[in-house]
């Protein structure tokens, strides 16, 4: 069997976070065959984590928790007022994540998620690294780690290779803050699927599978040969998610940032059926012809 906890995307199955919400998507998720169950925050306002928790529990699921920030909550602005609204929702979000027994918070931690219409300036990017050196502190008091996820331009202008977030990772200077890779996102900035899972090793700390569509994995024109061989070069072993996204599901922020506008599949369970097995084959096909 794969030595990799398999996750999910709760967006595979519902919109928001709602007590009803949070407990059909716990019982797919389960039913699906998966370990994890990604919750993104941007709907915590409606998330009882008391409920989501015992549900977690209850159903055996380990969580992530994962989100981005919004234009008036940015910590890459060179605006303080802004900056401390996005650090305050980050650490609001931390929180969030300890209480449903989450230890690892990822996703655009460093920027709102949408398309920026500038470069980033040198003191956006200073905002940045106090922030997250901050919340890593406090995520290392936790016994926490949080994740850097890399995201093309369309979505952030800090980072959207694996060498800028590790050299932003570099300058945050905490052991607790790994870096993120989505396949999604790689096929768009990247030069190809090997290197920069090579260049990342040992900091690699969460992967998101998705295509380049984002509907059904294997109906697209992803390598995900080379991807999965080079997962089991450096001999990964985390957690493993499978996200995707389409307008038959939608979160009333989410999907608006993500800019969702297309109609991939309808049956998120039949969807999330079919990616555990595709995961599952692509790794222990993996690990059979190492």
């Amino acid at each position: 069997m794969p030595i990799n906890k398999l996750g999910v995307h709760a967006l595979v199955f519902t919109g928001g976070t709602t007590p009803a919400e949070v407990e059909y998507t716990v019982t797919q998720a389960k039913q699906s065959g998966f370990d994890i169950l990604e919750i993104s925050l941007h709907d915590a306002v409606n998330l009882d984590v008391a409920q989501a928790r015992t549900a977690l529990r209850a159903a055996g699921l380990d969580v992530v928790c994962s989100r981005g920030l919004a234009f008036d909550a940015d910590v890459s602005s060179s605006d303080a007022a802004v900056v401390a609204r996005g650090a305050r929702l980050l650490q609001d979000s931390l929180q969030i994540t300890a209480e449903l027994g989450g230890t690892h918070f990822t996703g655009a931690l460093y920027s709102a998620l949408g398309k920026y219409g500038q470069p980033l300036s040198a003191a956006g990017r200073a905002n940045v690294v106090a922030v997250l050196q901050d919340l890593a502190t406090d995520a290392r008091t936790k016994g926490m780690t949080l994740g850097l996820e890399v995201c093309n331009r369309y979505e952030t202008n800090v980072i959207n290779t694996a060498s800028q977030a590790l050299r932003l990772a570099d300058d945050i200077g905490h052991d607790n803050v790994l870096i993120h890779l989505d396949s999604y996102h790689m096929n768009i900035e990247e030069d190809d699927f090997v290197r920069p899972i090579l260049l990342a090793g040992d900091r690699l700390g969460y992967i998101h599978v998705g295509e380049n569509h984002r509907g059904y994995l294997g109906s697209g024109h992803l390598d995900f040969t080379s991807f999965f061989h080079a997962l089991g070069q450096i001999g990964y072993t985390g957690a493993i998610t499978f996200e995707s996204f389409s307008s038959a599901v939608v979160s009333p922020t989410l999907s608006n940032d993500l800019a969702i506008w297309r109609n991939l599949w309808d049956d998120g369970p039949a969807l999330a059926s079919h990616a555990h097995g595709y995961l599952t084959s692509a790794l222990e096909g993996n690990r059979v012809s190492a």
